[in-house]
């Protein structure tokens, strides 16, 4: 992995996090917080995508949505188990 595929993955992660944060209200954990939650979001929409939609090339905006559904998924869930209540827009 080189330098400009590792800040490719900070800056999904940063835009995915933040767009989340802001959808699932309550969520925001600052820049470093919204980075790691959109990294793991990405994983987690890279996954489910990879199930539903096998095959698909996505480029970099299609990065940034699968992120964002995941790291919103990945809010929803840490809503529930934290139980802070979150709302949708």
């Amino acid at each position: 992995m080189d330098l400009m595929s590792i800040v490719l993955w900070l800056l999904v992660g940063l835009i995915a996090g933040w767009l989340a944060g802001m959808v699932v209200r309550g969520a925001g954990f600052g820049i470093i917080g919204n980075i790691i939650v959109g990294i793991i979001g990405a994983l987690i929409g890279g996954f489910l995508f990879g199930i539903f939609f096998p095959g698909s090339a996505l480029g970099f905006m299609g990065s940034v949505i699968v992120a964002f559904i995941g790291a919103v998924i990945l809010l929803a869930l840490l809503n529930l188990v934290t139980g802070r209540r979150a709302s949708a827009l």
